[in-house]
């Protein structure tokens, strides 16, 4: 069995306040390092055999703080990079949710192409396949990737089987983990969200069971 750990990269200066995309350069600001910080103190009793990040600034940042205790690389991981917003990349959130195409993005994703970027159901598949190139290489393995919001609830929605089109019902806040658990009989959504004490993962020989739990912590 692999066990995957799907982590949100830190607070920035832009989140909650301009749709940041593929802009380089915005590192975490005092409160992301604090949460930085603090999921590496949960994850420190988590075995964790690699360390794989979105190429932006935010995630390298947010993903040393796991890796260097354990003297591990932070690997580049275009696959699970932020969606490309297009011309939207950089504006204020509150412009965007008076454009048209606000409401298609939050009811019926699988339609979104955003203007001069890419389809969400795009974002989605290539995701998809880094996960899955990740898992094939970590067999039996606890690997950490460090990505982006509508990436990781793209790929969490895929496993737990969830229409495209409810994805953004899924909340992933900054700094949380959320956790797939790779077994010959299947895939099991263990936590989504979480940003408390993170569980162990099972003995090779205990059963699990496919089940979604969903987290409550706002983004």
């Amino acid at each position: 069995m692999t066990q995957l750990l799907l982590i949100r990269h830190g607070q920035t200066d832009w989140v909650g306040d301009r749709l940041a995309g593929l802009t380089p350069g915005i590192p975490l600001n005092a409160a992301g390092r604090a949460e930085a910080s603090a999921l590496a103190a949960r994850l420190s009793d988590t075995p964790i055999g690699a360390v794989y990040a979105s190429p932006l600034d935010r995630t390298r940042e947010t993903a040393g703080y796991v890796a260097r205790p354990r003297g591990l690389d932070v690997q580049l991981l275009p696959g699970v990079g932020e969606v490309d917003f297009g011309r939207w990349t950089g504006c204020k959130l509150a412009d965007l949710r008076k454009d048209p195409l606000w409401r298609t993005v939050i009811t019926q994703p699988s339609a979104m192409r955003f203007p001069g970027g890419e389809r969400l159901r795009d974002a989605q598949a290539r995701a998809l396949a880094a996960v899955e190139e990740v898992c094939a290489g970590h067999n039996g393995e606890t690997v950490a990737i460090v990505s982006h919001a509508d990436v990781i609830k793209a790929v969490v929605a895929h496993f737990a089987g969830v229409h495209f089109d409810h994805f953004q019902r899924i909340t992933i806040s900054t700094a949380s983990v959320s956790i797939l658990q790779f077994a010959p009989e299947g895939t099991s959504v263990v936590l989504v969200n979480d940003v408390g004490r993170i569980p162990p993962p099972p003995k090779p020989t205990e059963p699990t069971e496919p089940a979604a739990h969903m987290g409550s912590e706002e983004e």
